[in-house]
């Protein structure tokens, strides 16, 4: 009997796209279940994170008084039954404010790291896929705003733009492009070469298709994570810009003008800038444990595969 004759033209194209293509995955719930449980720390970081979102979401509820009414009677008042976490020194509650600043601060890290991901995304993908002369360009541009401490660049952004939300949410983002451009390159330079790409490239698929189609699928899961731990980075800065008068302006609300505003006052009434000193405090700790739990469930290296 002869032998079957080997597929040709479009026929051994199909063949390798099946034999290379990543095998079949869980549905999108089931995988994201088994990520979170081969770590519990993600778990645990994300509990938090629901807690501070609702917080944020229902802070209209849940606060006891208007975070903007001043009451000159009431300055400085301790922790008490009326005040659970006192007042500051315009006699404005502080568990109100604390409420309300992190509706500030989740906006900003949301919106600025969102942009960042889709960015630098973007930028990593298409430079990792189109090599040669452009790569080179684009990563030493992305190396010089790395050479940049996030902050510092973030000042001066928002120094030159004005301190508005609009303005802190583009800095943040700005300074976070980079390392998104970098984890997205990484993989991009390994899954070009793949025979599945090759034969989408032999079928006559467009760049664009063969990028945002079958490459960024197998580069999402480690972007997503960066996300997770540059959110945290977000909070930071968000706080430390806020803390020297280039965030958002008062009388909103900050966690990071809160403890500004507290300085003046934190020998006689620290309550005032303890209390938001923890609320970032628990935010970052969550989404660092979130992001680390990610990313411990989708390295292969630490699955021990």
């Amino acid at each position: 009997m002869s032998a079957a004759p080997a597929p040709t033209g479009n026929g051994a194209e199909a063949a390798a796209i099946a034999e290379d293509s990543p095998a079949p995955r869980r549905g999108g719930l089931a995988r994201l279940v088994g990520l979170f449980n081969a770590n519990w720390t993600s778990w645990a970081g994300l509990a938090m994170l629901v807690v501070i979102v609702l917080m944020a979401i229902f802070a209209p509820l849940l606060a006891p008084y208007d975070p903007l009414d001043q009451s000159i009677l009431n300055r400085l008042k301790p922790p008490s039954a009326d005040f659970l976490m006192g007042t500051d020194a315009f006699g404005r509650d502080v568990l109100s404010r604390v409420l309300y600043g992190a509706r500030i601060s989740l906006i900003v890290a949301i919106a600025a790291i969102g942009l960042a991901m889709v960015a630098g995304g973007t930028i990593g993908l298409v430079s990792g896929y189109v090599g040669g002369r452009f790569d080179v360009a684009m990563m030493q541009a992305m190396d010089v705003l790395m050479s940049f401490p996030s902050l510092i660049l973030g000042l001066v952004i928002v120094a030159l733009l004005g301190p508005e939300l609009r303005n802190l949410i583009v800095a943040i983002s700005l300074t976070a492009v980079p390392p998104f451009a970098r984890i997205a390159r990484a993989p991009t330079l390994a899954v070009k070469e793949r025979a599945f790409v090759e034969a989408g490239r032999a079928l006559g698929f467009s760049h664009a298709r063969i990028i945002f189609v079958h490459i960024l699928p197998n580069v999402m899961s480690e972007v997503v994570v960066m996300g997770t731990l540059w959110l945290a980075t977000a909070v930071r800065v968000e706080a430390s810009l806020s803390f020297i008068g280039l965030g958002v302006k008062p009388p909103t609300p900050t966690w990071g003008g809160m403890m500004r505003d507290a300085f003046e006052n934190i020998l006689d009434a620290p309550w005032i800038a303890i209390y938001p000193g923890l609320a970032i405090l628990a935010l970052v700790f969550a989404l660092n444990l979130l992001g680390d739990g990610l990313r411990d469930a989708t390295d292969p290296k630490l699955r021990g595969e």
